[in-house]
């Protein structure tokens, strides 16, 4: 979900979960080792499965299928031993919750195994025969063990895919090939740092050499991106493209029976040189991609650029911004971009202070960038200071003539760097409204609800990003980081509604599909549509996919999934109409 430092800089483990799956691996923290082994079935997964506790392992694998020559096996060995030399220094030392595999991919954000396609799924209710195409919505999901320090957002991208035809349900999930994968797959275990959970402090600057001494030895290839593809994804151009802010786009295809399959990483056809964040805009109105690409090491830190409906890349506009900062989101108006550069920032030399890179810089002026979207100089942009605001994620925007302003709707998360570094403070994330006069230049920002309630991952509807809108579909965090449910916000009005899945059932970003017949009505209104969201029992241990009218918040259809489906990021849908197109 964020840039890595190995990206920026450089412009026999087994892999989990398998047939035989080993959970009961000695604890980062050094407790008493237990060991179990569990049988689990790919086709059915058992109702109830044992805690786990990741154990730290550099045990080198057992058969290497690289041609090494007698100066690689030479350096191989060597690296392994300064390997497992960093872990058992590693051992007395205690992680941050941030960063403690124990915590972080515990319950059902396990990982899973890969599932092919599995037909006529059991459905309770009626599912709208206006719906025909197929959900898909990316997660992280390592492949491997961790040897270390793990954050959620460190995993392997796996995109979960359900195909709806004519009633009908199937449903399969795949691993998004990215190089780092095939090369960790190839030689038996993690190679590749991550860029949360272990690049921070004196150990995070010895990973990243291991890692470079490995490249510099021919033992990986790190030329080709090492971004993991699990945050958000795009269908564009007639392409489906899995994205994480670390690396390029990976291109998937979904095959005529549901499945996917990873074409490979995706420059748009030598266009694009950089990263390009996880949440580029499609406008609805002109067709058009907008995105960002941002750097922590060298400037420019920031990049704005566009593409035509049919690909084609406009120049680079260049940024300028004092300090590398994390852009995870960002708007799109009718004629604007609006960029935040905000107080979560990278700081390289804290690592070697023993600290993250990733801070909470409190000196810093948190501002808003509204520039218009054909831009050709960085003066154009308009900057305006918004103290203390901080949104992961940016709703909408869209301009106000009649007051001079833009408005953007979005969620103020505090503290600010919680999602990354350990607080005592408890997480708030806060719909909010920011006004920025764009005469002036002042911005003023108000929370939209009365209603104490954390707010985060999910969507306006899609065919009027940009352009004012009245709804919001989000996701209820709590307890935090798990999903009650999700919550209809009125904007205009302050009103919210909540559907609650209940029991012990969680889950994740409510998905807004617009169009189609609601109650009678063909579509018109703004909320005329359905919400699909994955949901999961805990108590249970089953998942589902829930459909409901998002008019009155009424469930329509519920598909039985045949395997569990952990909690994750950001969806699509790609129409039954788009499908026959694919590049």
């Amino acid at each position: 979900m964020m840039v890595s430092l190995l990206t920026m800089s450089m412009s026999g483990a087994q892999t989990w979960p398998q047939a035989h799956t080993d959970l009961g691996f000695g604890p980062i923290k050094r407790q008493p080792k237990i060991k179990c082994t569990v049988h689990i079935d790919v086709t059915e997964l058992p109702l109830k499965r044992p805690s786990f506790t990741p154990r730290t392992t550099a045990t080198p694998p057992r058969h290497n299928p690289l041609r090494l020559n007698i100066f690689q096996k030479a350096a191989a060995i060597a690296i392994d031993v300064a390997e497992r030399a960093l872990i058992s220094r590693e051992q007395d030392t205690p992680l941050p919750k941030t960063a403690d595999p124990r915590i972080q991919i515990a319950g059902n954000y396990f990982p899973v195994p890969e599932f092919p396609v599995r037909e006529c799924l059991d459905v309770e209710g009626t599912i709208p025969d206006c719906i025909n195409g197929v959900y898909v919505r990316n997660g992280a999901n390592p492949m491997f063990e961790p040897i270390a320090g793990h954050h959620l957002f460190d995993g392997d991208g796996m995109v979960h895919a359900v195909k709806i035809t004519n009633g009908s349900a199937s449903y399969a999930c795949r691993f998004t090939k990215t190089e780092r994968l095939i090369q960790e797959k190839r030689l038996g275990r993690p190679v590749f740092p991550k860029a949360i959970g272990e690049l921070h402090g004196h150990s995070g600057i010895a990973r990243l050499m291991l890692f470079y001494a490995r490249g510099l030895c021919g033992l990986v290839n790190n030329q080709n991106g090492v971004g993991v593809a699990n945050a958000g994804l795009v269908y564009f151009n007639n392409r489906l493209l899995a994205m994480s802010e670390d690396d390029l786009p990976y291109q998937l295809k979904i095959t005529q029976t549901g499945d996917l399959q990873t074409v490979g990483r995706y420059d748009f056809d030598g266009q694009l040189k950089s990263s390009m964040i996880a949440h580029p805009k499609l406008d609805p109105v002109t067709k058009e991609l907008h995105a960002l690409s941002y750097d922590v090491v060298k400037k420019p830190y920031l990049k704005y650029f566009r593409f035509s409906p049919d690909g084609v890349k406009s120049p680079e506009l260049e940024i300028p911004l004092e300090t590398p900062t994390m852009v995870h989101d960002f708007a799109i108006t009718e004629n604007f971009v609006v960029i935040p550069d905000q107080q979560v920032v990278f700081k390289l030399g804290e690592m070697i202070a023993g600290n993250s890179p990733v801070i909470f810089d409190g000196e810093k002026v948190s501002r808003l960038g509204i520039m218009p979207k054909d831009a050709t100089e960085a003066s154009e942009v308009i900057w305006v200071n918004s103290p203390e605001t901080f949104c992961f994620h940016l709703w909408n925007a869209w301009e106000s003539p009649e007051t001079e302003e833009v408005v953007v709707i979005g969620s103020c998360m505090s503290p600010a760097d919680s999602i990354f570094n350990e607080r005592d403070e408890s997480l708030r994330s806060v719909l909010t409204e920011i006004r920025i006069n764009l005469r002036t230049r002042e911005a003023t920002r108000r929370a939209l609800l009365d209603d104490d309630v954390n707010l985060e991952i999910g969507m306006v509807n899609r065919n009027r990003l940009g352009r004012k809108t009245r709804f919001a579909f989000l996701a209820i965090a709590d307890p935090w980081p798990k999903v009650c449910g999700f919550a209809k916000v009125d904007l205009c009005t302050g009103e919210i509604e909540k559907y609650i899945y209940g029991g012990e059932k969680y889950g994740g970003e409510p998905f807004f599909l617009p169009g189609g017949t609601v109650d009678g009505k063909g579509g018109e209104n703004e909320d005329d549509g359905y919400i699909f969201s994955h949901v999961h029992d805990e108590e249970k241990e089953t998942s589902e996919l829930q459909i409901i009218n998002a008019v009155n918040l009424k469930l329509e259809a519920t598909i039985k999934l045949p395997s569990r489906v952990p909690y994750g990021f950001h969806g699509t849908f790609v129409d039954s109409s788009e499908l026959v197109d694919q590049s």
